[in-house]
């Protein structure tokens, strides 16, 4: 069996972002792994150890720094590693990624295609379902234990209500959620392994396709306004004083 595990680079989750200049900026954070995408890899890993003779082949679209997530892929045990880079795609939504993903996938080949529930700088979990849809592949979402039986693939996906058991036919899109299973931290021999990868690179045209046009445009982007906050410590002789001067500050400040 054929698993693609779909990661991408984002900043630290302890990155300060801004906007600079009308373009997103994080300054000097460092550019890490998708925290969420280390469970898709770990999902994809477990597959792998289930069914004999499965590889797990972890894609991303991204710049060429993207290549230190892939390795961290790698180091974890994945067993390639490809990258898509093109300077037509830096400014790229979900759904031009979706289709991006799709050619890739397609290219390579696969049975099963695994994602994290959402990404760390956008959030809105769309990919997953969106390249199943241009692949016209079933997707199954939020999953938390996957089971293949055959040419089926059987997911508990973990919900508000609880959980809920479904099944679809292979190949299909997966995302999944932290109940897979901690992810693996990479080992020794998996860093060595990764440091001396060679991760092929493709460009748009090694897909056969164009840079897909944008849906979602953005037209400016801000920073939210700075807040300015001072405190008053209210004294009094008794808290009678203080109550009586904490209430004509509240009505000064038409607050009530």
């Amino acid at each position: 069996m054929k698993i693609i595990a779909c990661i991408k680079q984002v900043p630290d989750s302890e990155a300060k972002v801004k906007a600079d200049n009308g373009a997103v900026s994080w300054g000097d954070a460092p550019l890490v792994i998708n925290p969420f995408d280390e469970y898709a890899v770990e999902g994809a890993l477990q597959q792998r150890e289930a069914v004999s003779g499965s590889t797990v082949t972890a894609l991303c679209i991204g710049p060429e720094s993207a290549r230190e997530a892939l390795k961290h892929a790698l180091a974890m045990g994945a067993d390639d590693a490809v990258l898509v880079s093109d300077p037509a795609l830096n400014e790229l939504d979900t759904v031009g990624a979706a289709r991006v993903l799709a050619a890739a996938i397609q290219k390579l080949g696969a049975d099963m295609v695994v994602f994290g529930r959402q990404t760390l700088d956008t959030g809105s979990g769309l990919t997953a379902a969106q390249t199943a849809r241009v692949l016209g592949w079933p997707m199954l979402g939020l999953a938390g234990q996957i089971k293949v039986d055959g040419g089926s693939v059987q997911v508990e996906r973990v919900i508000e209500e609880g959980r809920q058991s479904v099944k679809a036919n292979l190949p299909a899109v997966l995302s999944v959620v932290q109940s897979i299973g901690e992810p693996r931290y990479p080992s020794f021999m998996g860093i060595r392994k990764a440091s001396k990868a060679t991760i092929p690179v493709w460009a748009l045209s090694d897909l056969g396709m164009s840079a897909p046009a944008a849906v979602i445009k953005r037209s400016e982007l801000l920073n939210p306004p700075a807040r300015e906050m001072t405190i008053d410590i209210i004294t009094g002789d008794s808290p009678e004083a203080i109550a009586e001067t904490l209430v004509e500050k509240i009505l000064a400040e038409k607050v009530l």
